[in-house]
């Protein structure tokens, strides 16, 4: 009797803790994105060569991401042409675009292995803005990952 006592009480403790997550947690975060439109641009164009890249941005359900080719200035080389697609990628965006990356996070340095490792610095805003959160923080890291992946498979 008394263990069925524990695990009934136990089984509402876990549907109560489920049902606040669902209603203060996900719930929000689903309904505030907003879709993705691929005319949408990144920001202000620089001058000089282009490549067309394609860029991660948080798909409409929140929950995964979607890629969008953008126009990223050229860089010569690997290294400095992984500089300015982290560049873009974490550069503010216009609505309806909703960036996994805090505002305020720059590219601090970024360097190459000779095996193909890239090693990415962001400023203290990645953490110190970030909505917290395992799929958030997953997204974020993702974002920068199939960035240079994507775009610099070498």
């Amino acid at each position: 009797m008394r263990r069925r006592r524990v695990l009934a009480v136990g089984g509402v403790a876990l549907l109560t803790g489920a049902l606040a997550w669902l209603l203060f947690g996900a719930l929000p975060r689903w309904y505030a994105r907003t879709p993705i439109n691929s005319t949408a641009s990144v920001g202000p164009a620089a001058s000089g060569p282009k490549i067309k890249a394609r860029l991660y941005y948080l798909s409409q359900d929140g929950t995964r991401l979607t890629g969008v080719e953008r126009d990223v200035p050229y860089g010569e080389g690997a290294a400095d042409q992984a500089r300015e697609i982290v560049i873009a990628q974490v550069a503010p965006v216009v609505e309806p675009l909703v960036s996994t990356v805090p505002p305020g996070t720059t590219l601090r340095s970024l360097f190459l292995s000779n095996e193909g490792a890239a090693y990415v610095d962001l400023s203290s805003n990645v953490a110190t803005a970030h909505t917290g959160g395992t799929l958030d923080e997953l997204l974020t890291v993702y974002t920068i990952v199939n960035a240079l992946t994507t775009n610099l498979p070498a």
